[in-house]
């Protein structure tokens, strides 16, 4: 239970943070975040040269990323496969934390929902939603 509840919180405690930052900085950010994600496997090298070939996908998709929230969105979903992959084939992302790479492709596709609505600040929403007559 608690190996798919942790992730899920993770995931939202990113959007709550990222939720502070002001746009269009809050894209940009996430662009360069998922642009990085596409690197976080690279050190163990488990899948040869298509962790290169994934890397420079997510590098492209993170620039498309810089003026379109759905291409961070899909970058999210791009690394949850890879996190799959990863979790059947043994190489966690974390090498020292087995279930590491099932964690976090249960956390990205809760960003990639996020960013798929745009990529708002919950806080704002939540701040409206407090201000609605009743």
């Amino acid at each position: 239970m608690i190996a798919v509840l942790a992730p899920i919180l993770i995931g939202l405690l990113y959007v709550l943070l990222n939720s502070l930052i002001a746009e269009p900085h809050r894209r940009k950010f996430n662009a360069v975040m998922v642009a990085g994600a596409g690197a976080a496997y690279l050190s163990g090298g488990a899948l040869g040269p298509w962790e290169i070939v994934f890397c420079a996908v997510l590098a492209y998709v993170g620039f498309r990323g810089l003026d379109s929230w759905t291409f961070i969105g899909i970058g999210w979903l791009l690394h949850t496969a890879w996190d799959v992959v990863h979790h059947l084939k043994g190489q966690p992302i974390l090498p020292f934390a087995h279930d590491s790479s099932f964690g976090c492709a249960i956390c990205d596709p809760v960003i990639a929902i996020w960013c798929f609505t745009g990529g708002r600040s919950v806080l704002r929403v939540g701040a409206r939603a407090a201000r609605v007559p009743r």
